[in-house]
Parts: structure tokens; C-alpha cells; sequence
């Protein structure tokens, strides 16, 4: 058996398929192609198919990537020609490589957010921003599934963060915790600015990429 890592973009209409949806539509892709997948052993066999970190219902993906298991060698480069017949245009393989980290070391992930809003200037939602990441702390209510709902500071928890103006709106490049350890989804970001300031944002999110503990990209 042969581990590999299929790496594709997510945009356009297909950032609104569901992770099950997109599990389904690659292991189509994958099956269409001929592709020799391992399948898992015991009462319901089905093929061996997993996402180090599913992306976002709405979110655009830069750089993500699904673990398939090969019985046999086969050629990388047919894998991603074979399987961009199979997809729509929304999802693309860009490349297919042997993992060199396993997904459990995922800890950060990188996001792009744009952000408008019918009620304030551009100048305006960029001076909001700049003055919430200024606080001593940015309070927002996150669902967890063992305490429910209850309000967090966000602030500890931004690694990295630039703002800039933009036309039409404005740019946030943040870098947050994710993975199986602490997850913190961009749209609380979001949420907080809406909270602190009584606004209706407009936003597109992109995952631009993942990164380890020590914020190596994540390969």
C-alpha cells in the first residue's frame, strides 16, 4: 500500500458543496478514474478517503488536500490529469505527492477575508478593525460541543493578522489555531467586528493555506 496526498483548489460555485458532498464528489473522481484505492476492511467496506482539515461550508480553498491509500503504484501525474476530467470546473487538482507530515501536526491555518459594508465607508470599516484589534480583548460567543455556548476572547488566539484597505472593501490576512487540538474559525473574526460595532458585513473567506506548531507549511 502506497499513502498519497491529492492537493486542490476549492472556488467559485463548488465552495458551497458540503464536506460530504465534496467527499463524495472526489471519490467519484477518484472511482471514474481507474485509480487503484485501497478500501477499509470489515463489515462496511468503502474506499480509505480522508480531509486533514475540511474546509468551511462558504469558504474558498487555496490549498487543501485529501489522503487516499494506493494498492498499487500508479503514476502521480494521471492521478490529477484522470481526476480534473471527472470535477467541475469549481475544483481543481493542482498536484499529488507523498505526504511528509501526517495530519494530526496541523495546528494553524491561514485565511484571506474581504469585507464590505452597505452602511459605513470603506475607511470607516478599516478604522472599526484596526480599533477592535486594539482591545485588550475581543469577546464573541463560540459554540463548543461540550460546554455549548459560551463567550471567549479571541485575541490570545490571533498569530498573525494584517489589515489593508481595498477597493471595494477591506482585507484581513489572519492566521488562526486549527486542527484537532483548538479551532478557531475566521467567521467569530467577523462576528466580533459585526458585535462591537452594531454592522452588517458582507465577507468571502479563502483558506490560503496550513501550517504545524512552529508555523511550517504543512505538506
Amino acid at each position: 500500500m502506497k499513502d498519497v496526498r491529492i492537493w486542490f483548489t476549492k472556488d467559485d460555485e463548488c465552495r458551497f458543496i458540503s464536506h460530504l458532498d465534496l467527499n463524495r464528489c472526489m471519490l467519484r473522481a477518484l472511482h471514474k478514474s481507474r485509480i487503484p484505492l485501497w478500501h477499509t476492511e470489515g463489515f462496511n467496506v468503502h474506499p480509505y478517503a480522508t480531509f486533514p482539515l475540511p474546509l468551511s461550508l462558504g469558504f474558498r480553498g487555496k490549498r487543501e488536500c485529501m489522503d487516499i491509500r494506493l494498492v498499487e503504484d500508479y503514476d502521480f501525474a494521471l492521478i490529477k490529469d484522470n481526476m480534473n476530467e471527472c470535477l467541475p470546473s469549481g475544483i481543481r487538482v493542482f498536484d499529488v505527492a507523498g505526504p511528509e507530515m501526517k495530519a494530526k501536526e496541523i495546528a494553524f491555518a491561514s485565511f484571506k477575508i474581504k469585507l464590505s459594508c452597505d452602511e459605513i465607508s470603506t475607511d470607516k470599516l478599516l478604522q472599526f478593525t484596526d480599533e477592535l484589534l486594539n482591545k485588550n480583548e475581543i469577546l464573541i460567543e463560540k459554540k463548543t460541543k461540550k460546554k455549548g455556548i459560551r463567550e471567549i476572547d479571541i485575541k490570545p488566539y490571533i498569530e498573525k493578522i494584517k489589515t489593508e484597505r481595498n477597493i471595494g472593501g477591506v482585507l484581513i490576512y489572519i492566521t488562526l489555531p486549527a486542527g484537532s487540538v483548538t479551532n478557531i474559525n475566521p467567521l467569530l473574526f467577523i462576528k466580533a467586528i459585526e458585535r462591537y460595532y452594531s454592522l452588517e458585513l458582507n465577507y468571502d473567506v479563502t483558506k490560503t493555506d496550513m501550517y504545524d506548531k512552529n508555523l511550517k507549511t504543512f505538506k
